[in-house]
């Protein structure tokens, strides 16, 4: 294995913006030296979608209801939810937690969700990987209350005090492309002052674009230039980042060499 590779902990894979172009997606991301991603669901509705991706490509997955979809989220979901961590064998459960941005959103309803996904987490001794956009306290707040074995706060943008909370408590903490935007000062400066143990890598593919493409979406292969960002808001090469990020990224999940997989062409139908 060669540990200059890299993992992308966060990429919504099955997203229909990847209609007919996937399988290119995957061999550009492993031409572009990644070798695994971590495909979270979002609905129920996508879990067969989620599984699909591992039985083609090898991706390792994780299961369950993203808090922007709230209001599609019924109480039978979390059921068929703790169906598939019982019998798929996610490597986490998410995307999951809150997101304050919509006016108006119904936070109750997210919180209800949230805290029995946090249960379930439990129930199945995972890590959890987290969404916590304008959300980060509210979200510890609850990692407190119901706490769970760490994961990945995905898409981190908090401050260096909420950073360090979530890393106090067993996470760690997911950059990608908003720390590839010159503006994006506060994102750029914690990814480069954190402890490099509390760090991983991630795409959000085919979301947050960075600053290089704004009019495509987001693909696993631009991994590896966000690596170099790394690297360089670091001041050290880009092959520490992959391998440190590496081991960050098994850790988080309580996985190893031996279990991570590999990414791969298709290998089945769609």
């Amino acid at each position: 294995m060669n540990a200059s590779r890299l993992i992308d902990t966060h990429c919504h894979l099955d997203a229909d913006e990847f209609s007919g172009i996937r399988d290119r997606v995957v061999l550009a991301a492993l031409d572009a030296g990644i070798d695994q991603v971590i495909v979270p669901s979002v609905a129920a509705r996508s879990f067969a979608d989620t599984l699909a991706m591992r039985q083609r490509y090898g991706c390792l997955i994780a299961f369950g209801l993203h808090p922007l979809y709230y209001r599609e989220h019924l109480d039978q979901h979390l059921a068929q939810l703790a169906e598939r961590l019982a019998q798929d064998r996610p490597v986490a459960v998410g995307e999951i937690g809150l997101d304050a941005w919509q006016p108006g959103a119904d936070m109750a309803r997210q919180e209800v969700l949230f805290a029995e996904q946090l249960k379930l987490a439990r129930r199945f001794d995972l890590p959890v990987i987290l969404h916590l956009r304008r959300a980060q306290d509210r979200v510890l707040k609850y990692l407190r209350q119901i706490p769970v074995v760490g994961g990945i706060a995905h898409a981190f943008n908090g401050s260096e005090q909420q950073a360090r909370a979530f890393i106090d408590l067993g996470f760690k903490l997911g950059f990608g492309g908003a720390m590839t935007y010159s503006g994006s000062q506060r994102i750029r400066r914690l990814a480069a002052e954190l402890p490099f143990d509390s760090l991983v890598l991630e795409t959000d593919a085919p979301d947050i674009r960075p600053a290089w493409a704004t009019d495509a979406p987001n693909q696993p292969a631009n991994l590896s230039r966000f690596a170099e960002e790394l690297a360089q808001l670091r001041h050290i090469s880009a092959q520490e980042v992959a391998r440190q990020t590496r081991a960050n990224a098994l850790q988080a999940l309580r996985l190893d060499e031996n279990s991570l997989g590999r990414l791969h062409p298709a290998q089945v139908s769609p």
